[in-house]
């Protein structure tokens, strides 16, 4: 006889442990079903493990300058293994958290394959489990090029490159999103030699104009190579042939041209969040929709931020300027180089940039030190619609980056 539950979830990445949670804390009983580990895409193959190589690389980047600053260390170098390591003591810590938390919430958790059969029901090893209502959050996969199929040692994808035991001597990146832009920071702050290239005619082509601009000087900087309205015609054995003409080489290929959902149907009644749904694939989203399914919590799907990590970060909410039309908007943009706590960190690269309409911002691109915390600063403002003149009355503190959003307002 099958076991009864009022919420059942396939999937325990962060849109289905959040669900889960969620749930389990208003009472009712929670079943959720993972084939692999918990804790998703982004805590074992994705954020996670990629910002915790990242801060290693940012680390080892920092010093190369220390000698600027009055330190100095000698003989400096890195443990490629001994990084992966800590990598991997990060994301099992993480996990168990999240596996202490399903406990303590009586979550009853089945490590195995879950299929759904109807709208209420689920078989995993056999048994058959009867749930009210059923969420599915199976996330998504690296998506492969047609001719450039992963084979896992030559041709990588976003998985692959995380089990890498050792660094290579070149990669080409093809591909500029969040994921190949933070893997060339940091390959190239690991002295790999670095090659990016990219269909669309910026870097980072989902972000405003000006801020990829900025990533692409940042890019020459950093000595990373990359073509842009360029693809890949074909690859004969290492030679790899591109849209231009030219011909480049390299030791490994790393495909990142996004992910694709992990699912063969839908089924009517049955509720999907998370990567699978096709949305936005940022973790912070699929948090957000399964807050929403299950504590009925609403939230503004166009007031997503987006961040790409390294330094100087990159962020941006709202409009960008390339989607509006000349002279419906004002904007304003101040250089991170005129705050002083930029000259303070040595990382004085970057720009503020703000759109407004009608006294309020309607959107901002961001290239700093800490642009993840200050984009939030303005989804609050854009969201709760207070106006320019209200930020202004606010005081910020001196000196911090976040004085150059008060700065900027001032400009408008």
């Amino acid at each position: 006889m099958a076991e009864n539950f009022d919420l059942g979830i396939i999937g325990a990445g962060p849109a289905g442990y959040t669900a889960a949670l969620h749930a389990a804390s208003t009472g009712l009983k929670v079943i959720l079903f993972e084939k692999d580990k918990i804790g998703g895409v982004c805590l074992n193959r994705g954020c996670i493990p990629t910002k915790t190589i990242l801060h290693s690389a940012e680390l080892y980047e920092e010093m190369k300058c220390a000698q600027e600053l009055g330190i100095y260390a000698e003989k400096l170098d890195f443990d490629f293994s001994k990084i992966i390591e800590h990598k991997d003591k990060t994301v099992e810590k993480l996990r168990k958290g999240i596996e202490l938390a399903l406990k303590n919430a009586k979550v009853t958790l089945i490590n195995a394959a879950a299929k759904l059969i109807d709208k209420n029901t689920i078989l995993a090893d056999d048994v058959t489990y009867k749930c009210s209502k059923i969420i599915v959050a199976t996330g998504s996969e690296p998506k492969s090029l047609k001719g450039m199929e992963f084979d896992h040692n030559y041709i990588l994808n976003s998985d692959d490159i995380l089990n890498l035991t050792g660094l290579p001597e070149s990669i080409l990146i093809i591909g500029s999103g969040a994921i190949g832009t933070e893997w060339a920071r940091i390959l190239a702050a690991f002295d790999v030699e670095v090659t990016v290239i990219e269909a669309a005619e910026h870097l980072l082509p989902l972000a405003d104009t000006d801020i990829s601009k900025r990533l692409e000087r940042i890019f020459k900087s950093k000595k990373i190579k990359f073509y842009t309205s360029t693809t890949v015609e074909k690859i004969d054995n290492t030679k790899i042939h591109l849209s231009n003409g030219e011909t480049v080489s390299a030791e490994k290929i790393l495909v990142a041209v996004g992910r694709k959902p992990c699912l063969d149907e839908k089924i009517e009644g049955v509720s999907y969040i998370g990567d699978v749904c096709g949305e936005i694939q940022l973790a912070h989203y699929a948090i957000k929709q399964a807050i929403s399914e299950v504590s009925g919590i609403p939230f503004d799907k166009s007031l997503v931020p987006s961040v790409v990590y390294g330094c100087p970060e990159i962020a941006w909410v709202g409009l960008r300027e390339q989607d509006l039309e000349a002279g419906s908007y004002q904007k304003a943009t101040l250089l991170i180089s005129s705050l002083g706590k930029s000259h303070c960190d040595n990382c004085s690269d970057g720009l503020i940039k703000i759109l407004t309409q009608n006294n309020k911002i309607i959107g901002a691109h961001i290239v700093s030190k800490e642009a993840s915390a200050l984009i939030q600063q303005i989804t609050l403002a854009i969201q709760n619609e207070i106006s320019i003149n209200k930020l202004k009355e606010i005081c910020f503190a001196h000196p911090t980056y976040s004085e150059g959003i008060f700065e900027c307002l001032f400009k408008i």
